[in-house]
């Protein structure tokens, strides 16, 4: 059992963690009953169909895919709370007004919405990069991704349940309101955790300033394929989802999708568990191929009822958790403090984007031909991004200088790494990682 939890006591040891795990769980949930919100308040208010409430859906996308890397920059160039402020009382707005917009102008504030949404996803991640160090960022990123799935479990759940118990969403956007302004109470204290990352005692916040990296020298090809695996994942992980209700719906037994998806969450669980704690974990090229290729048979399999899609999901669903954390590790670990907002904020776009492509594309493969193809094109397309990733490995380690990397190296050679580059970034580090 100690080895089990022994490296999860090591990060709750640390002073704050435990705070600062809450704050992750409850100040995402309502961030993802939004979606839901907006889907239920074009169709049951608005009196619209679904392709409507898509568009708005891909509004909320697109506006916060462009708007987390924007306000990435900002947290590391003038700190979280000057954002926090300004993203809070937007988003706090914009759920006032929404329900009495008409429909073209909601599409509009919605993308504008998204666009100055409070950057929690990306805020929290940064914060764990910032607050554990090196040696148990894998653990602390494992749990996040944990806490990740319990709240995606937790808040659209809820917005069905209150939305469809008044026949109106207008009440429950009022109530995301004012869970954004908490969440925004909750995410306060965190600016302490950056600016002490940032700003060690003893270092001028202006000479620190002058001292940022160019994007350029960071941004790199390794970078940018970690940045597509988090798409490729989102995208697989988005595309299953719908896959799911279509077979499901095609044998007649959509009564059980909600079980079947809660059962597939609870097995990224028992991965995301068994990835924080396990002394040899897999690396992320790894993790994105067993993700790719555990979710093409699942339609073949799942033709033989609900309980067996559940079975087939079982080996992606436990590597989901796992490369979702490992996406965030080695993103914070293959950049220097000064530019982690900017990579995390880079990373909720890749997975929003993921996320947005997913649905749509296995939709249509879906009706075309049938739900079998859907999980089968989302796998390939995990695959074939997995490949690329372990063929940029084995190219680099033939190739490229040897103090070099791979993709989602350990974080304790991440630290070793960041070590050697303080000659070429003059700015102090705490701890060099989802």
């Amino acid at each position: 059992m100690h080895r089990l939890f022994g490296p999860y006591r090591s990060v709750f040891a640390i002073q704050g963690s435990r705070a600062l795990f809450a704050v992750a769980l409850l100040a995402r949930v309502p961030g993802t009953a939004k979606g839901m919100l907006l889907t239920l308040h074009v169709v049951l208010d608005q009196h619209r169909g679904y392709g409507a409430a898509g568009i708005v859906a891909m509004a909320l996308t697109l506006g916060f895919a462009l708007g987390s890397p924007l306000a990435g920059r900002l947290v590391d160039r003038h700190g979280l709370r000057p954002v926090l402020v300004v993203t809070g009382v937007a988003e706090f707005l914009y759920w006032l007004v929404t329900p009495s917009l008409s429909y073209p102008v909601l599409v509009g504030a919605t993308f504008l919405g998204g666009l100055v949404s409070v950057p929690v996803f990306p805020v929290i991640r940064q914060a764990v990069a910032a607050h554990v160090p090196g040696e148990l960022r894998r653990q602390a990123f494992a749990l996040d991704s944990m806490i990740v799935e319990l709240a995606y479990m937790v808040g659209p759940a809820v917005a069905v349940v209150a939305v469809t118990g008044l026949h109106t969403a207008s009440p429950s956007m009022y109530a995301i309101a004012t869970l954004t302004l908490g969440s925004v109470a909750g995410m306060w204290p965190l600016g302490r955790i950056l600016t002490r990352h940032h700003s060690p005692a003893g270092t001028d916040p202006r000479a620190q300033k002058r001292a940022k990296l160019p994007r350029g020298t960071w941004l790199n090809p390794r970078l940018v394929l970690v940045l597509a695996m988090c798409t490729a994942a989102n995208l697989t992980l988005s595309g299953t989802e719908v896959s799911v209700v279509a077979s499901l719906r095609q044998h007649g037994q959509t009564q059980w999708a909600g079980l079947t998806i809660i059962a597939w969450c609870a097995f990224s669980l028992v991965g995301g568990f068994w990835h924080g704690s396990t002394a040899r974990p897999r690396r992320l090229p790894v993790l994105m191929l067993l993700l790719g290729l555990g979710t093409i048979p699942v339609g073949v399999i799942g033709g033989l009822g609900w309980q067996w899609i559940a079975l087939a999901l079982i080996p992606a669903g436990f590597v989901c958790a796992p490369t979702i954390a490992s996406t965030a590790e080695a993103i914070s670990a293959a950049v220097p403090a000064s530019a982690r907002g900017q990579a995390m904020g880079l990373q909720a776009a890749a997975l929003t984007l993921g996320g947005s492509l997913g649905a749509p594309l296995a939709g249509s493969v879906i009706d075309r031909f049938s739900p079998a193809w859907g999980f089968a094109v989302a796998g390939v397309i995990g695959t074939v991004l997995a490949l690329l990733a372990l063929g940029h490995e084995r190219w680099t380690r033939a190739h490229a200088d040897p103090a070099r990397t791979p993709i989602a190296t350990a974080p304790a050679q991440a630290d070793a790494v960041q070590a050697n580059a303080v000659q070429a970034d003059p700015e102090p580090r705490i701890c060099a990682k989802s």
